[in-house]
């Protein structure tokens, strides 16, 4: 199962990026914003459409078949690139544009992300509850080994190789570096809401698992999702419910990409995305015991909108600043940035909320017993509280405690949405009617910017 995910991940993880790697190379920036936001319509049919079938497999047939059925479409796609994606490519001898990859810090920095992610990952395994404390050497070792790999490998990049794996040129761009300071804290508050929210509508709202499998994820521009075990339908039935927040998500990357296509700004796009993200997280914390359906739909609608929007604007405030000979890594860096914030999202939020839990058990004399065990795991803790008779006295002051540490949790994810709309503000305006410079197209087509070029 490991071996397979970690293939299956680097295939997927290859292909978010050259997705938009390859619109980078062929589009025009001012019209790229129109296909991204055609590419996040199709993740979001995807990811709505996905997790019903993988659910409905799961429950009546075996969890087996959420992998099985991925190889028609994987096949489809095997066949249309070559159909479809007919490109011009770099002439050249293959075995020397090899020699030009930077191989040893592409180790390195494997490498040390990898030993860096997993501590953070297990230090804090909500599908399982904790592996091992943050305490713990097999925590820690990784960790530190990780952190320090990831330093050796900037001073690596910056003595060494000729071509580098990373080009940190790009870092000293005040706006680039606040857009992916931006695009880590993006990641990270969007995809803790899109754990922990559906947390609150299953042990707060008692919502039952009728419909477990129709949302593993939410419709977002690209493919974030949750390793899929039995133990984690019980958590699938309540995103449903999440709707009212997700469909907003890519329709506001669609239109944002589209609006500032015909305006050329983007950075209104940028400050408008925070700011609600900012105000939706900060609404988020309004969720309690007796939050009506109305509202809880309600004030799932802002969040959604803010970090749609904030999808198309980062991808237009990452390009706009980058050297256009360097549009496509700066692209795919962008992916990365938002995969890490996405690892970490988890990680915070369930620190924060086993404290929190923790802290709240340990007040109530007939929890206090439970309140390490209890805390430890927010998604066991489901469970437990469905259990538990519903006139148990403690049954309630439970319930309302694990509602109060989501709040806190949601707390904390509003403080980082306002230190990165303090980041934005330090973004700079640059012209997007930019000529494209690449050496790739259609065969036998002109590239878009020669297209444009002839209409001018």
């Amino acid at each position: 199962m490991l071996v397979g995910r970690t293939i299956q991940g680097s295939g997927g993880g290859g292909i978010i990026a050259l997705t938009e790697v390859i619109v980078t190379d062929l589009v025009p920036l001012r019209e790229r914003g129109k296909w991204f936001g055609f590419i996040s319509g199709v993740w979001a049919l995807g990811s709505v459409t996905g997790p019903v079938i993988g659910g409905a497999f799961a429950q009546n047939v075996s969890w087996r078949w959420i992998f099985w059925i991925n190889m028609p479409f994987v096949g489809i796609g095997f066949l249309m690139i070559p159909a479809f994606l007919t490109l011009k490519y770099k002439t050249g001898n293959f075995a020397e544009k090899l020699k030009r990859v930077d191989w040893v810090g592409s180790f390195i920095f494997v490498a040390s992300a990898t030993s860096f992610l997993i501590p953070v990952t297990w230090g804090n395994a909500e599908h399982q509850g904790v592996m091992y404390p943050w305490s713990h050497w097999r925590t820690l070792v990784p960790l530190l080994l990780g952190g320090i790999g990831l330093i050796g490998f900037i001073f690596y990049e910056i003595y060494v190789p000729a071509e580098p794996l990373i080009k940190l040129h790009l870092f000293k761009n005040r706006s680039t570096s606040a857009t992916y300071v931006g695009t880590v804290f993006h990641g990270m508050i969007l995809w803790c809401m899109l754990y922990y929210l559906p947390l609150y509508y299953e042990a707060v709202k008692g919502y039952s698992p009728i419909i477990s499998g129709v949302a593993v994820v939410s419709p977002l521009p690209e493919p974030l999702s949750i390793n899929l075990c039995q133990q984690d339908l019980p958590l699938l039935t309540s995103e449903i419910l999440q709707f009212p927040q997700t469909f907003t998500v890519a329709p506001m990357a669609m239109a944002v990409g589209f609006a500032v296509a015909i305006t050329g700004y983007y950075r209104w796009a940028l400050w408008t995305g925070w700011v609600l993200t900012v105000i939706g997280t900060g609404l988020l914390i309004l969720l309690d015991v007796n939050t009506s359906t109305v509202a809880w739909i309600f004030l799932n609608l802002v969040p959604g909108a803010g970090t749609g929007i904030l999808f198309s604007a980062m991808a237009y405030s990452i390009q706009a600043s980058s050297p256009p000979k360097d549009a496509g890594f700066a692209a795919a860096l962008y992916s990365f940035f938002r995969a890490f914030g996405q690892s970490l999202g988890v990680a915070i939020g369930g620190v924060i909320f086993q404290n929190d839990m923790k802290r709240r058990l340990l007040r109530i004399p007939e929890l206090a017993a439970k309140a390490e065990e209890f805390s430890k795991d927010s998604t066991a803790l489901v469970q437990v509280i469905k259990a538990m008779p519903a006139n148990l006295p403690a049954k309630a002051q439970l319930i309302k405690a694990y509602a109060e540490s989501l709040q806190t949790v949601m707390a904390a994810m509003c403080g980082f949405a306002a230190v990165a709309l303090l980041f934005s503000l330090l973004v700079k305006h640059y012209d997007l009617n930019v000529q494209l410079d690449t050496e790739q197209g259609y065969v036998g087509k002109k590239k878009a910017g020669d297209a444009a070029e002839d209409k001018a």
